[in-house]
Formats: C-alpha cells, sequence, structure tokens
C-alpha cells in the first residue's frame, strides 16, 4: 500500500510541476493546489499506514507498553492544511486583482499589456 501511494505522490508532484509552468494563472494556481495535497500526503506516508492504538499512555506509567501511532505526522499535516489552503486563497485573490487590472491571465501578454484603468496619467519629472 505504502508503494502504491508512494507512486500517487509522485505522479501528484508531476502533475503540480508541469501545471505550475503553464502560462496561465489558474494553471498555475491549481498545481499550487496539488503540490500543497502532495506535500501533505508524503508527509502523512512518512508516518506510515499502519493501524495502531491511539498514543495515550496509561496512568500511572511513563512510557507506552504498546507500539502507538505517530501524532507528529498528523499534527503536521493539520498545520499544512491551513497553510496552503491561505497561500492558496491570497493567491487567487491576487490573481483575480491581477487579471482585472490587465485583462489577461496569460503571464507573457501581463509583461507587455497596460492597465486598462489607469486613475492616474504618467508625470514628468
Amino acid at each position: 500500500m505504502e508503494t502504491g501511494l508512494a507512486i500517487v505522490i509522485g505522479l501528484f508532484f508531476a502533475v503540480s510541476v508541469y501545471l505550475m509552468l503553464s502560462k496561465q494563472l489558474v494553471r498555475m494556481l491549481l498545481g499550487i493546489a496539488i503540490l500543497g495535497n502532495s506535500v501533505n500526503m508524503s508527509i502523512f506516508l512518512n508516518g506510515r499506514l499502519t493501524r495502531e492504538v491511539p498514543p495515550v499512555i496509561p496512568q500511572g506509567l511513563l512510557v507506552p507498553t504498546e507500539v502507538t501511532a505517530n501524532p507528529l505526522p498528523q499534527a503536521l499535516v493539520l498545520t499544512a492544511i491551513v497553510i496552503s489552503f491561505s497561500f492558496f486563497a491570497f493567491l487567487l485573490v491576487l490573481a483575480f486583482r491581477a487579471y482585472q487590472e490587465v485583462g489577461t491571465d496569460d503571464v507573457n501578454e501581463m509583461r507587455v499589456a497596460e492597465p486598462e484603468n489607469d486613475p492616474l496619467p504618467p508625470q514628468g519629472y
């Protein structure tokens, strides 16, 4: 099972890199979202996919008596989900605002495009 999931994670990384190398902003944003998910899956896979008991230490003991699940990868994945969602939301708003200003989502056209609504004319010095 871990081998199959590692292959899926590799495919997710490849798809995300392919999408991030695109010229359209929407594809870039989808690539960033898929990259975040593939990183989360790889962190989760590092915590192993075995069914173990929760990491609860019985009362009166200092260490668990049996094999327990590792809670650290789960905590890291939860934190990474929140961070990647907020990063994606910020980039989505930034891309939408850039599209409103320039009128295109092609990054090559954005380099040469002038804003549609220029509130201030250029000032000469």
